[in-house]
């Protein structure tokens, strides 16, 4: 049997009517692409497997009967993929028409190329700004977590992390996309291994560009392809937990790329600035003028108390 040009991997959890959305502009879009499709699913409850297997025959179905996380899900459909290049795909994305061809046919010409990602478009039509990045540091932690690189998007210091100085309407090579569309060479994942199964959600992208870079192998994005990225998919369930989530998932790799000083300097620098916001918010909390401001102010607290709990270790 004839080899596809591309595997496509779609992990979805309790994500339904998103996936049903992104898998009609897939298959709009594939034209010229021979293409295969795996819909991993992580223990949805919502009928997401009934609603691919009835509106999609063509995915080959996945089902585990537990939450494995991002990494573990897509590694289960990377080791069973036979296409040439593959492509992560998240359920609460719309693939632009040509986008697909595009992609492939880029890297059909372009051997140095290990990974390759799109423009991506926010539901509001506004560019997302992490589709091309550089990698991360604990210094550009700090100036994301504190909000300077809000309030300094543009600079080449402070919006360093997001590159907010690149208005992200040219292709170019970078360090870092976002796996919400990464479409990764078949030969690059035999060299550099498939995604790293320590990251549960988040991180586990920047992990494996930083691997693909460190072999050799270029990083570009594509401002040609196009995708919308609606967000809210698979991880709506439960906000509390998510943004410690994205700071374990950073840390991690924060030790596993660049040594566990740079971890405990991450961890020192979430706990200043968790404190202060903490200060801030229980004076809010204090001085609310009403019940809505008391409400959100206690929410805060809440929130942060969590990501304090992990910076001094108490919870993982």
């Amino acid at each position: 049997m004839e080899k596809p040009d591309l595997s496509v991997i779609i992990v979805n959890w309790n994500a339904k009517e998103l996936l049903a959305d992104c898998l009609k502009s897939l298959f709009a879009d594939g034209e010229g692409v021979t293409m295969e499709l795996f819909v991993v699913d992580n223990a949805s409850s919502d009928g997401s497997v009934e609603m691919v297997q009835r509106r999609f025959p063509e995915a080959i179905i996945i089902a585990n009967g537990e939450n494995l996380g991002f990494a573990r899900a897509a590694n289960q459909a990377i080791g069973q993929s036979r296409g040439r290049f593959i492509l992560l795909l998240n359920p609460d994305t719309l693939v632009m028409k040509q986008s697909l061809p595009k992609m492939v046919g880029f890297l059909h010409h372009q051997p140095l190329v290990g990974a390759l990602g799109p423009k991506i478009l926010t539901a509001k039509g506004s560019i997302d700004l992490r589709g091309g990045r550089c990698f991360p540091t604990p210094l550009t932690e700090l100036f994301d977590q504190a909000r300077i690189s809000q309030v300094f998007p543009r600079s080449r210091l402070f919006g360093r992390y997001l590159m907010g100085y690149w208005d992200h309407n040219d292709s170019r090579e970078v360090d870092l996309l976002s796996g919400a569309c990464l479409m990764v060479r078949r030969e690059t994942i035999e060299e550099v291994g498939p995604l790293d199964e320590d990251f549960f959600l988040y991180g586990e992208d920047v992990e494996w560009c930083y691997r693909i870079k460190r072999a050799g192998w270029k990083i570009f994005y594509y401002a040609e392809a196009e995708i919308i990225h609606l967000g809210g998919g698979s991880t709506k369930g439960s906000p509390e937990g998510l943004g410690v989530e994205a700071l374990r998932s950073m840390n991690l790799f924060f030790r596993k790329g660049y040594g566990v000083l740079h971890s405990w300097l991450h961890r020192w620098l979430i706990l200043l600035i968790t404190l202060a916001k903490e200060a801030f918010f229980l004076t809010r909390f204090l001085f609310a003028r009403g019940e809505r401001e008391r409400k959100r102010a206690r929410e805060k607290i809440g929130l942060h108390y969590q990501v304090l709990r992990w910076s001094i270790g108490i919870t993982k």
